[in-house]
C-alpha cells in the first residue's frame, strides 16, 4: 500500500471520528451518548433501573467526552494542514477538558470544585465498578497524561509557568490546567471503593457514586435497613445480586495502580491487586478461570469459560500490569503477588491452559477457540464472540505470533462474510448464535489487526484495516453520527453511538494508519487499557535504575522469555506473508465464505448503497472479490499467483460401542471421579475416540506416535487430559483379542503393592527408647549422636554422673512429647482395630540382555483383605548402592526380595554383587531398585547410548516409548507415586550414610520438570548378560524393577508386612493405543 493511500485511510478515519464527535458535542453533550438516528442524547433509563445495557456504563457524567479526550490527543500528533498552523485536535482536546471542569468542578475542595452540574461525581448513578473504572477513570488519567506530557502530542510543551497569581500549564481557551482531571479522577475512584468491602476481595458488581454499596444485603454499608435500604437477606426485594465477572473483578490494576502511583495513595492499586489475584486463586485444576464469580462467597456461578465475554480483559491485565509496573519498586515479602513477574507468570500460566484446552488446532479444519468447561475442559460450546477478537492482539505483544496470526485469520473471514463482527457465530452451524447478531462498534477486531500490523509489517493488515474503515462508512453512517448494527445480516441499524466508537474503534484505526505516529514509535513502558486509553508510569516516578530484587526461582519454572518470536518470512516474489499462507483458505471454509451469495444476487448483503452516503465510493459497496478470498479489499497482485491451499487437516474420528448386556442396570454406569470418569459398566456403552499424536510431558516440540483419545462417552463430554477408568472385573466378559479392543500388557510399567501394618500403640517412654535404639541398629546409624545431630561433652560426662542423667531425662522428654500430645483414648470408648493399609508404588520394567521376566504370581487386588494376601513378606533393605562389596550368601537365600538404592556404579553391578543362590519359594524373587529425585532430571537427547553408560542412563527408544505411554498411567492408592511434591532434596543420599528417619529435612518423593510435571522413570538398562560374582553366567537371572520416592518409599518397605507386583494393562485399537483409558 502506498503512502499516499496511506494518508487518504488515516484522513478518512479523522473524518470518521469527527462526525461523530463533533455530532455528540452538538445534539448530546452534556449527557453520556449520543442517538444518532433521533438526533438526541441517551441518558440512564430512571424508568427501569433493570436495565443494566444502559445504566451499568452511563453515570451521567459526559461519558462520551471522557472516552474521547485521549483520541484527541492521539490525533493532535498528526494534524491535517490548516490554516495559520491551527492543530484543531489540540484545541478540542483542550476544549473538552474545560468543558468537563465547568460542568463538574476542577476536583478540589473549595468553590471551584463546583460544577454546573455536580461537584466532582457526586452523582445518584448506580453504575458497574468495571465499566466506570476503564471509561471513566481511564479516560480522566489518559487525558491528563496527555495534558501534563507524560504522553507524547507531538508539536506539544506542557510547561508550568506562573502568571497572574496562577500556576500551571497555559493554555489558549483560558484555561490553566494544574492537574482538574487527575483530580477527578481520584474524585471518581474514591467513590467506587466502597464496592471493595467484600470477604474475598472481589468488588462487589455495582456502586451508587453518591450513596455507596447500600444495595447488598452483607454490605456493610447496609445499616439502615429501616429508611429505605435494601434488607439483610439476599431475596430481599432490592437486594442486588453479588454476581460479578473476572474480567470485571481483575481487570483494574492499570488504572489504579497508575493512579496510586500519581497521588502517592496506594489504596487503589492494594484493592485491585487483591481483586485480581483473589479472581487467579480460584482458578480450576486444569489452569482455568470462569466468567461469573460471587463477590461475597468467591464462588463460580457458571461451569462454563473460554476468552471472551467475562473473561477478556483478565488475560490482558495480566500481561500489560507486568509492563506497566517493570522495574518499579515493590514489596519484596510479599513478591509472589507484589512484583511485576508474578502478572508475567499469572500470563503464561492463564496462556498455557487457554492453549491446552480451549484453543483448537488445525485438525479442527483452523484454528480458533470454543467454549469448555471449567473444571475438565470438556468441549461445552462451538460459538466465539466478537470480544474474543482482542486475544490476537493480546498474544501480538506477548510475541505469540504465529497462533496471532492464525486464528486472526477466522475474524477477518467473519467480517468479509457479515461486512461486521456478530456479536456470537458458531463454527458448527456456521450461522450466528442464539440471535446475537448486532455490532455496537466494537473495536477488538480492529485493535488486534493494528498489533499485528505493528509486530508484522505486513501490508495484508492495512488492507484489513482499509476493510472495516468502509464498511463502517458503508452501513453505519448517519446524519447525526455512526449507528450501531442491530442486526448485521440486513444492515437494521440501532439508535445508540457507544462512546468506545470514539474512543478506540476509530483510535485503533487511526493508528494503524499513522506508522510514524509517536505511540508506533516510542520506546517506553506505555500500555493501553482494555478501554483504550494510553497509561504510563512516568520517568519522573520511577527510580534511577530499576529496582531487582533477589527473587527464588518460581515454582513452575517459568523464566522471562528473553525475545519475541520473529515476523514470517515473506514467500519469494509475494508482498504479504499472510496472504500467502498456505492455510489461508482454511479459515475462509471454517467461516462458509464459499456459501456466500454473490454481489449480483439482489438478497445480498452488500446491496445497500444509500443516497444518503455521499462519501462512499463505489470501492465502499462492491467487493471486487465476490467472496472468492478476503478481506475484499485485498488487491489480487497481493496473492501469489502460483500459491496452493494445504489439504486442510482431517481427523480420524469413530465411536466404539458395545452391546447392552443381560442383568445389567444401566443406573450409576459413570461415576465422575478425580480427573476423569469411572465406567462401572460396559453395557450399551459408546465411546467417542479421536486419534491426535501424543505430546511429550516435558518439551512439547517433540512428536510421538499417534494414540486414540476417549473424548466423550455416551453423551458425557471428556476434557483433554481427562481419563477414563475401568476395573478388571468391569472389562473381564469381553473378547481381549478384538482387534476394536484389545487388551495388552504394559511391557515397561507395573506397580509394587506394599501392605503397611498399623502402627503398635506406644506402651512407655523407654519401650520408645527401645524402639529407637533398635531402628538405630538396624540403620547402621552407630550412635545417637547421628540421629539427633546432638554434641556431647565428653569432659563433663566423666566428671559428672548427673550430666548423663540429665542427658537421659531430655531424650525421654523429647520421645514422649509427640505421643503426650495425643490425648489418651477413655474407657468408655472402644478403640477401634486398624487395618492393614495397601499402597501402591509405580515401577518400571528393565530392558536390555540382562533382563530377567517377573515371577509368574498372581496379580493382587487394590484392597487388602485376608483372602487376598500378598506373597513375599521377608524384605532386605541394603544401606549403600551395593557397588564395592557383596552381600552375604545367606541375604538372597533368606529373603524373598532385596532393596537397593539407585547410584554410584550401573545396575549390571548391583546384580553382579549378589551371590547365587538356589532357587525356592523362600529365597530371592525381586530386586527392587529405589530412584532419588536428583536421579531423576529430564534428558531431551535420544542418541545412541555409550557403551560405558552409568546407571542413570536407559535405551532412547525405550525412554521415547515410555513418554509415548506416559497418559496411560494409573494411580489406583494414594501412595509415594502419587503425591506432586515440588521441594528437592537438599542432599543426596551418600553411600553407608543413609538419611535419617529422624531427619528434619524432607526430601520430595519425585522430581518434578520445570513445569511441575512429575517427572516420569526411566526404564533400566541391563546392558549386559546377568554374571556372579565370580564372573559365571548367572543361571538363574534375578528379575529386577526400579520404582521413585527415595526415603519415603525405603521407609514404606521398612514397615512393609508384604509385598506384591501388580501388572498393569492398556488397549489398543486397531493397533493404536487408547491413551487415556486406564485399566485399575
Amino acid at each position: 500500500m502506498t503512502d499516499d493511500t496511506i494518508a487518504e485511510l488515516r484522513q478518512e478515519t479523522r473524518g470518521i471520528f469527527y462526525h461523530g464527535y463533533d455530532n455528540y458535542m452538538k445534539h448530546a453533550f452534556p449527557e453520556d451518548e449520543l442517538r444518532p438516528l433521533t438526533c438526541g442524547p441517551l441518558t440512564r433509563d430512571r424508568q427501569n433501573p433493570a436495565h443494566i445495557e444502559v445504566n451499568d456504563v452511563l453515570g451521567n457524567y459526559s461519558l462520551t467526552l471522557i472516552d474521547s479526550l485521549s483520541t484527541l490527543a492521539i490525533l493532535a500528533s498528526s494534524p491535517p494542514p490548516a490554516k495559520r498552523g491551527r492543530n484543531k485536535p489540540l484545541e478540542d482536546f483542550q476544549d473538552g477538558i474545560k468543558a468537563l471542569v465547568e460542568n463538574y468542578g476542577d476536583g478540589s475542595k473549595g468553590p471551584a470544585g463546583q460544577g454546573k452540574r455536580a461537584r466532582g461525581f457526586d452523582l445518584d448513578s448506580k453504575v458497574q465498578v468495571f465499566e466506570t473504572v476503564i471509561r471513566g477513570v481511564g479516560g480522566l488519567l489518559s487525558a491528563h497524561q496527555f495534558a501534563v506530557g507524560d504522553l507524547p502530542i507531538r508539536g506539544y510543551e506542557a510547561k508550568v509557568k506562573k502568571k497572574r497569581g496562577s500556576e500551571g500549564i497555559f493554555w489558549r481557551n483560558g484555561l490553566v490546567y494544574d492537574g482538574q482531571l487527575l483530580r477527578l479522577a481520584t474524585d471518581l475512584a474514591d467513590r467506587l471503593m466502597p464496592a471493595f468491602h467484600t470477604p474475598t476481595g472481589l468488588p462487589y458488581p455495582r456502586v451508587n457514586l453518591r450513596h455507596g454499596v447500600p444495595f447488598y444485603a452483607n454490605s456493610p454499608y447496609n445499616n439502615d435497613a429501616e429508611h429505605g435500604q435494601c434488607g439483610t437477606k439476599p431475596s430481599d426485594r432490592g437486594t442486588e445480586i453479588t454476581e460479578t465477572c473476572s474480567a470485571g473483578a481483575g481487570s483494574l490494576v492499570l488504572e489504579f495502580s497508575t493512579l496510586s502511583r500519581l497521588t502517592g495513595d496506594s489504596r487503589y492499586e492494594h484493592v485491585a491487586k487483591d481483586a485480581f489475584w483473589a479472581v487467579w486463586s480460584r482458578r480450576s485444576s486444569i489452569g482455568l478461570i470462569g466468567a461469573g464469580i460471587d463477590a461475597e462467597t468467591g464462588q463460580w456461578v457458571s461451569p462454563y469459560t473460554g476468552i471472551g465475554a467475562g473473561i477478556d480483559s483478565f488475560f490482558e491485565y495480566s500481561l500489560k500490569s507486568y509492563i506497566l509496573l517493570s522495574g518499579l519498586p515493590y514489596d519484596a515479602e510479599h513478591a509472589d503477588l507484589d512484583s511485576p513477574d508474578a502478572f508475567l507468570r499469572a500470563w503464561q500460566d492463564a496462556h498455557d491452559g487457554v492453549k491446552r484446552h480451549i484453543y483448537r488446532g488445525a485438525q479442527h479444519q483452523h484454528p480458533h477457540y470454543i467454549q469448555v468447561d471449567l473444571y475438565t475442559g470438556a468441549i461445552r460450546a462451538f460459538w466465539v464472540d466478537s470480544l474474543s477478537a482482542f486475544y490476537q492482539g493480546l498474544l501480538a505483544m506477548a510475541g505469540e505470533l504465529e497462533e496471532a496470526i492464525e486464528t486472526h485469520l477466522l475474524y477477518t473471514a467473519l467480517w468479509t462474510r457479515y461486512s461486521a463482527m456478530p456479536e456470537r457465530w458458531s463454527t458448527a452451524t456456521g450461522n450466528i448464535e442464539s440471535g446475537l447478531r448486532w455490532w455496537g462498534g466494537r473495536p477488538e477486531f480492529i485493535e488486534s489487526t493494528w498489533y499485528l500490523y505493528r509486530a508484522t509489517n505486513d501490508p495484508w493488515y492495512l488492507h484489513v484495516g482499509e476493510m472495516t474503515l468502509r464498511d463502517i462508512k458503508r452501513r453505519c453512517w448517519t446524519k447525526c453520527g455512526w449507528a450501531g448494527l442491530q442486526d448485521v445480516r440486513t444492515g437494521e441499524l440501532s439508535d445508540r453511538m457507544e462512546s468506545f466508537l470514539l474512543g478506540e474503534t476509530a483510535k485503533y484505526l487511526y493508528l494503524l494508519f499513522d506508522p510514524t505516529h509517536p505511540l508506533n514509535t516510542w520506546d517506553a513502558a506505555f500500555v493501553f487499557t482494555t478501554e483504550g486509553h494510553p497509561l504510563i508510569i512516568p520517568k519522573r516516578l520511577r527510580p534511577a535504575k530499576p529496582v531487582r530484587h533477589s527473587e527464588p526461582s518460581p515454582p513452575d519454572g517459568h523464566t522471562i522469555p528473553g525475545t519475541c518470536q520473529l515476523p514470517p518470512e515473506p514467500v519469494p516474489f509475494s508482498i504479504s506473508a499472510t496472504a500467502a499462507r498456505p492455510d489461508i483458505f482454511h479459515a475462509a471454509s471454517l467461516a462458509r465464505l464459499h456459501l456466500m451469495p454473490t454481489i449480483e444476487t439482489l438478497e445480498s448483503p452488500l446491496v445497500e448503497f444509500s443516497a444518503d452516503h455521499p462519501s462512499i465510493s463505489v470501492s465502499d459497496i462492491r467487493s471486487p472479490s465476490n467472496y472468492t478470498y478476503y478481506p475484499w479489499t485485498l488487491p489480487l497482485e497481493l496473492i501469489p499467483q502460483n500459491a496452493m491451499s494445504s489439504r486442510i487437516a482431517v481427523r480420524t474420528t469413530f465411536d466404539l460401542s458395545f452391546p447392552n448386556l443381560p442383568n445389567t442396570l444401566q443406573m450409576g454406569t459413570l461415576q465422575r471421579v478425580n480427573e476423569g470418569i469411572l465406567v462401572n459398566s460396559m453395557s450399551g456403552l459408546r465411546l467417542g475416540m479421536v486419534k491426535e499424536p501424543d505430546e511429550f510431558p516435558l518439551a512439547k516440540e517433540i512428536v510421538l506416535d499417534d494414540q486414540f483419545r476417549i473424548y466423550s462417552i455416551s453423551n458425557v463430554a471428556l476434557g483433554r487430559d481427562e481419563k477414563v477408568y475401568m476395573s478388571r472385573s468391569t472389562i473381564e466378559s469381553f473378547n481381549p483379542l478384538d482387534p476394536y479392543f484389545t487388551r495388552t500388557r504394559d511391557s515397561q510399567m507395573l506397580d509394587l503393592v506394599i501392605d503397611v501394618p498399623p502402627e503398635p500403640a506406644p506402651t512407655s517412654t523407654s519401650q520408645a527408647l527401645s524402639d529407637l535404639l533398635a531402628d538405630d541398629q538396624n540403620d547402621g546409624m552407630g550412635n545417637l549422636s547421628k540421629v539427633f545431630d546432638m554434641e556431647l561433652d565428653s569432659n563433663a560426662l566423666e566428671a559428672d554422673g548427673s550430666y548423663l542423667s540429665s542427658l537421659l531425662n531430655s531424650l525421654q522428654s523429647l520421645l514422649s512429647s509427640s505421643s503426650a500430645s495425643t490425648p489418651p483414648s477413655t474407657s468408655t470408648e472402644p478403640s477401634r482395630p486398624q487395618q492393614t493399609q495397601r499402597i501402591t508404588v509405580p515401577g518400571t520394567l528393565p530392558i536390555g540382555p540382562g533382563s530377567a521376566p517377573l515371577p509368574d504370581v498372581p496379580d493382587p487386588e487394590l484392597q487388602h483383605s485376608e483372602t487376598n494376601m500378598l506373597i513375599w513378606s521377608t524384605i532386605y533393605i541394603h544401606p549403600n548402592t551395593l557397588c564395592d562389596e557383596r552381600l552375604p550368601i545367606d541375604i538372597p537365600r533368606n529373603h524373598q526380595m532385596i532393596v537397593i538404592p539407585r547410584g554410584g556404579c550401573s545396575f549390571a553391578t548391583k546384580l553382579r554383587n549378589i551371590p547365587a543362590y538356589p532357587p525356592k519359594s523362600g529365597s530371592l524373587q525381586l530386586v527392587v531398585i529405589v530412584s532419588y529425585p536428583e536421579h531423576e532430571e529430564p534428558q531431551y537427547t535420544f542418541t545412541d547410548h555409550d557403551e560405558t553408560l552409568k546407571e542413570d542412563s536407559a535405551a532412547p527408544q525405550a525412554r521415547n516409548r515410555w513418554m509415548s505411554k506416559q497418559h496411560g498411567e494409573q494411580d489406583s492408592t494414594q501412595g509415594p507415586g502419587h503425591e506432586q511434591q515440588t521441594d528437592q532434596a537438599e542432599d543426596p543420599p551418600l553411600d553407608n550414610q543413609p538419611t535419617s528417619k529422624m531427619s528434619s529435612k524432607k526430601p520430595a518423593r519425585y522430581a518434578t520438570s520445570p513445569n511441575g510435571i512429575p517427572l516420569p522413570l526411566i526404564q533400566p538398562l541391563l546392558d549386559e548378560t546377568q554374571y556372579t560374582p565370580s564372573g559365571l553366567p548367572r543361571p538363574n537371572p534375578i528379575p529386577l524393577i526400579m520404582v521413585g520416592g527415595g526415603d519415603e518409599t525405603i521407609a514404606l518397605l521398612k514397615k512393609a508386612g508384604a509385598v506384591g507386583v501388580r501388572r498393569r494393562y492398556y488397549f489398543l485399537s486397531q493397533g493404536v493405543r487408547i491413551g487415556n483409558l486406564i485399566v485399575l
